[in-house]
């Protein structure tokens, strides 16, 4: 009977995961990481003010060919190269690789693990707060950027481009953040390992030739930028760069297949291993 009682008031697995995604929330948006990458995503903002006053100043700030790139097509490159390439990538080493191993070094995951929630949850809870925390990060900063680059004119013909590189940067941060948090769950150190990987292999797999950059996430990511960006000399360019570039419904596919996989795994991960936290 007493066992019967202590099953009917355990907690569903998502109740336990939502519990987890509230307590961890309010720790990411206020840590140190976080103020540390919001700074350093007024990085963009600085770049899009000085192209501001260049633009009022009657001067082209890009052109490709010799030809003057409008805003919306400046604000697409930007993303490409600011966000895609570097802060999505970023964000998930250091955000991913944290959510497991951060409760280890401060040794409270045996906290976590004594409350009356499945250990899974609670990988599933700290990755949905990292989701949200990462993209109240990033938003701002796009949306900054986008209304300083396109001119007011603009807005209207290229918000619902707006739109689609927010969603290639959720489903950038969901990717990398997944991979990451397997990462977190089963090895030591693994902030160097994701350092490694996304500044590392994936830079230089890109630049070979063949099939090693289908080992990669920026392969698939960065497939989907060309979609979204304007019919300029811009997305010219970077179908050029990417003229191996896969279709819309692979990248999907494979971003959307290491998410699951990198989370079912990460779960049962933390399911069977015994973490032993040092003193």
């Amino acid at each position: 009977m007493t066992d019967t009682i202590k099953a009917r008031r355990a907690p569903s697995f998502v109740s336990s995961a939502l519990r987890v995604f509230d307590l961890s929330l309010g720790e990411m948006l206020w840590s140190r990481r976080t103020i540390f990458m919001a700074l350093l995503l007024s990085a963009p903002v600085i770049l899009a003010l000085v192209s501001r006053i260049v633009q009022a100043m009657g001067v082209a700030p890009l052109r490709v060919n010799g030809v003057r790139v409008g805003g919306a097509g400046i604000f697409g490159m930007m993303i490409w190269v600011l966000f895609i390439r570097f802060t999505i990538p970023m964000l998930g080493v250091f955000y991913g690789t944290s959510l497991i191993a951060d409760e280890v070094d401060d040794k409270t995951l045996t906290y976590l693990f004594t409350r009356p929630v499945q250990r899974g949850a609670v990988l599933i809870g700290k990755y949905l707060a990292y989701l949200v925390c990462t993209i109240l990060v990033v938003l701002p900063s796009v949306m900054i950027v986008y209304f300083l680059i396109v001119p007011f004119g603009e807005v209207g013909a290229s918000f619902r481009l707006l739109l689609v590189d927010l969603g290639i940067m959720a489903l950038g941060l969901a990717a990398y953040g997944a991979l990451f948090a397997l990462v977190g769950t089963v090895l030591k150190r693994p902030l160097v390992v994701g350092l490694v990987f996304a500044f590392g292999w994936e830079q230089l797999a890109m630049l070979m030739p063949g099939y090693m950059r289908r080992f990669t996430l920026a392969y698939y990511l960065q497939g989907l930028v060309p979609h979204a960006m304007p019919s300029d000399g811009v997305a010219s360019l970077i179908q050029a760069v990417f003229a191996e570039s896969p279709t819309t419904a692979t990248c999907l596919f494979w971003l959307a297949a290491v998410i699951v996989v990198s989370l079912v795994l990460g779960q049962r991960a933390i399911e069977r291993r015994e973490y032993v936290l040092e003193q």
